[in-house]
């Protein structure tokens, strides 16, 4: 690892109760970014008090571990990587494994050129592995905030994006929940409309193990919800 201050990239993983994907997932990320030759820090985003052995984890591969501050949402996760991320660069992962590491410098090659860079399953000819009625509601609510928010970007809920740090550490984050990915996204493109995406195609994994964190009908309720919110009062 580098100093700890000034980093190119900092790439914040929110996880709870993620430690038997994260002993595959972090040497992976550390591999792949090294090879960039690029600064770099991981920040593990862990629940309030701890539920397993993920500091021990971060602590044997010297990243950053950091436990979430205000309460164990997802959330609450994004927010306090944010807070606390050095880089130049911020780069969202999930801890599941459903974003391959070894995609990351597809995505930095375009860093310097857009604000955003989305690991976007619905550009080119790329797949998910998920249900093909997940893959239905996904495209129907991706569309749908692309088209009442006016979002240029046809995977708006993929959270494997890269933004500039400079454009997130000033933002009122308010969603609590999965639906912050949209928060994000159109925060920053409402503040600066000429804001350049570049999509980048990409093949959407199923979680390597354990059960997912998302409760389907809160996951659509809040997302619902939230786009209401941002369309009708910012």
């Amino acid at each position: 690892m580098t100093a700890k201050k000034n980093k190119t990239i900092s790439v914040v993983i929110p996880a709870y109760c993620e430690e038997e994907n994260l002993v595959h997932l972090l040497p992976r990320i550390i591999q792949t970014i090294k090879l960039t030759k690029l600064t770099y820090e991981v920040l593990v985003v862990d629940t309030i008090h701890p539920l397993d052995k993920t500091e021990n984890l971060c602590r044997k591969y010297k990243i950053k571990y950091l436990n979430r501050k205000g309460d164990d949402s997802y959330g609450s996760a994004i927010k306090t990587g944010i807070k606390e991320a050095n880089g130049q660069f911020i780069l969202f992962m999930d801890a599941d494994g459903s974003h391959t590491p070894e995609f990351i410098p597809k995505l930095l090659k375009f860093r310097h050129k857009y604000e955003i860079v989305v690991a976007s399953r619905y550009v080119g000819n790329e797949k998910t592995e998920n249900s093909l009625s997940l893959i239905i509601m996904s495209r129907v609510l991706n569309w749908t905030y692309a088209y009442v928010l006016s979002i240029p970007c046809k995977d708006v809920s993929n959270s494997f994006k890269i933004y500039r740090a400079i454009d997130l550490k000033h933002l009122k984050l308010r969603a609590k929940n999965f639906d912050i990915v949209e928060e994000l996204i159109y925060k920053v493109c409402k503040n600066q409309p000429k804001t350049k995406i570049k999509e980048v195609p990409f093949s959407f994994k199923k979680r390597m193990y354990g059960k997912t964190k998302r409760n389907l009908f809160l996951f659509v309720l809040t997302f619902i919800y939230t786009m209401f919110k941002l369309r009708f009062s910012m």
